[in-house]
């Protein structure tokens, strides 16, 4: 109830008002039952936009500092990703990371729509990076159907370094769903990860026409991130 509040009474109406998105695809994410959404990443509003658009509830995995603010503004932080459907995901590897997949798969076992990010972090400059293989790890222990999705122009909206939005039209487009089901009992196998993972991303880029770059988002961040 609190979810169905949020999107279609606080978030939902004016964000489509001012920002106008459109999608395509729609039609290719199930009715019913647990799938994977998979998506670029190249703005913090990626997850209010790609859920605005779905007609089913889903939940996104999101870095865990967004939930540690302080305060009342940390409070009200933490309220808003929560009724937007963010779940806190912790990258520090380890047990941490394996909670954070359990999570995940805990998701879907319920059968319900579970958005990820192959690349682990945002694009610094709205280019497709090297995936992660933690999606394919979740892909092969939940047995589930991936949907490529590829988000347009939300880096304008949110551009890098700035604290408030811009008004421009954003799009989303769900491509049809990728079945893994012949890697079944495989998700140990570190190629058979590779591989599933790079075809999700090259689906992704296919679908954005997004230039694909073979190495981390993140290795490419500290990169171009300014010297102090």
């Amino acid at each position: 109830m609190f979810y169905w509040f949020m999107k279609n009474i606080i978030i939902g109406p004016p964000v489509r008002a001012i920002f106008r998105p459109w999608s395509l695809g729609l039609a290719n994410v199930p009715s019913s039952g647990p799938v994977i959404i998979a998506s670029n990443h190249i703005s913090f509003v990626d997850s209010i936009f790609i859920p605005l658009l779905m007609p089913r509830r889903m939940i996104f995995l999101a870095k865990s500092d967004y939930f540690r603010g302080r305060g009342l503004r940390g409070m009200l932080t933490r309220f808003f990703f929560i009724g937007i459907g963010m779940l806190p995901m912790d990258r520090s590897g380890g047990k941490a990371s394996e909670a954070s997949l359990n999570t995940g798969l805990e998701v879907l076992n319920q059968g319900g729509v579970l958005g990820i990010y192959p690349e682990g972090t945002r694009s610094p400059d709205g280019n497709l990076y090297r995936g992660r293989t933690g999606v394919a790890r979740m892909v092969l222990e939940a047995g589930v159907p991936v949907i490529p999705v590829a988000v347009i122009d939300t880096n304008k909206v949110m551009r890098v370094g700035s604290n408030r939005p811009h008004v421009h039209r954003v799009g989303v487009i769900y491509g049809k769903p990728l079945d893994f089901s012949r890697y079944a009992g495989l998700e140990g196998d570190r190629f058979i990860l590779r591989s599933v993972t790079d075809e999700i991303i090259y689906e992704i880029a296919r679908l954005g026409g997004l230039q694909y770059v073979d190495v981390y988002a993140s290795s490419m961040r500290q990169k171009v991130a300014p010297v102090s």
